[in-house]
């Protein structure tokens, strides 16, 4: 197994490369979608208000608003072959490798998770990424399958010592807004943004978009040489902002696997979101998932709690058994590259990077344990 870090776009730089290799880390997931990026305009102004003006160096996990993170990015302008080899390049002149891209950006493939009129537009997209990440030697390609996304998270002095992390305190089902998909605005301009919302899928229609996606695509992943590796649903509850969820069970990633049986279709494996899953044990959805191989990368953080209550804990200070959870990782040969997504903060000048180092030693110290006679 190898220690990686994930980075955010305005993460994505020299000294957080740096950062990266000095904590003992030696790939890096990158996260190309700003998730930051605030609204200038086209929200009404309790949204403006909460939504911020910019972000800092090391801003760590997204909340957003009722309307979402934010604006998203350029629906005409994909990630050019150019850009992709740059970040590769300056990675590895840290002494690093890029492991994958987490994320498509929602304004380059919304219409594939709505259904709409954009299908085929945002399906050449999704293939034409798929083959530039091919070309500039990217093999992972990290997704979400989710309408609503990433939302109704909380903030809060959580974790041991009041440190500030990650959680949820309720279920969160207020209609999504016209203009809004995946927790990003990708129409401002939409008719009746303000009173107007997004209809609610069915379970059933969602697993047929996922099923005619993964057919669409796998072969041109494929022939690319890109693992298309999927996140669990974060939060993990069957339903957020009225929309329907993949992912919320454990059990549901099989569904996933036999959905097509491609050897490109792949896990982004969330331990932490699987733990705080209502049904299922851990280790036991650890070990039959990793038996399989089918592990594109490791997500691993510690919780406590279960939705729609649960709060992000120190990497050592959870419910989880990290280090019984590598030794299941080992035992089944999972040789991929293990992230801490997620780390509470620190009293320090440099909260963000305080909390990452010491979950990243935490994790250096239990894979050299595995390897110790």
């Amino acid at each position: 197994m190898k220690l990686g870090l994930g980075l955010y776009r305005h993460m994505l730089n020299r000294e957080n490369f740096q950062f990266a290799r000095q904590a003992g880390a030696t790939h890096i997931v990158a996260h190309l979608v700003d998730y930051f990026r605030p609204m200038s305009s086209g929200l009404p102004a309790v949204g403006l208000a909460k939504a911020g003006a910019g972000h800092s160096s090391t801003d760590d996990q997204p909340l957003g608003t009722d309307w979402g993170w934010g604006l998203a990015g350029d629906p005409d302008q994909l990630w050019t072959l150019a850009e992709l080899v740059a970040l590769r390049r300056d990675i590895e002149a840290a002494g690093l490798k890029l492991e994958a891209i987490e994320n498509f950006d929602p304004a380059h493939w919304g219409d594939i998770l709505l259904d709409g009129p954009k299908r085929a537009l945002h399906l050449e997209n999704v293939k034409t990424i798929l083959r530039r990440l091919g070309e500039a030697g990217i093999p992972i390609m990290g997704y979400n399958f989710s309408i609503a996304g990433v939302a109704g998270r909380t903030k809060g002095n959580y974790a041991r010592g009041q440190a500030p992390s990650v959680g949820m305190e309720g279920p969160y089902d207020l209609p999504m807004p016209n203009g809004l998909v995946w927790n990003m605005v990708t129409d401002p301009t939409a008719p009746s943004r303000a009173t107007g919302t997004i209809p609610s899928a069915t379970q059933e229609q969602l697993w047929s978009r996922l099923q005619r996606f993964l057919d669409e695509v796998l072969p041109v992943a494929e022939k690319s040489g890109v693992r298309l590796a999927l996140h669990p649903d974060d939060p993990p509850l069957p339903t957020i902002r009225g929309q329907p969820r993949l992912v919320y069970q454990p059990s549901l990633y099989q569904k996933v696997i036999d959905l097509n049986r491609s050897p490109a279709n792949a896990l982004e494996f969330c331990v932490g979101t699987l733990a705080e899953m209502t049904e299922g044990d851990i280790y036991e959805t650890v070990d039959h998932y990793s038996r399989q191989q089918r592990l594109g990368y490791v997500h691993l953080r510690n919780v406590r709690g279960k939705v729609p209550h649960y709060q992000e804990t120190f990497i050592d200070d959870g419910e989880v058994d990290v280090l019984r959870v590598l030794a299941i990782l080992h035992r089944n040969q999972f040789e991929g590259v293990i992230i801490p997504d997620h780390a509470p903060q620190m009293s320090c000048a440099a909260p963000w990077h305080a909390g990452m180092a010491y979950a990243l030693g935490y994790l250096k110290a239990g894979l050299q344990s595995l390897r110790a006679p």
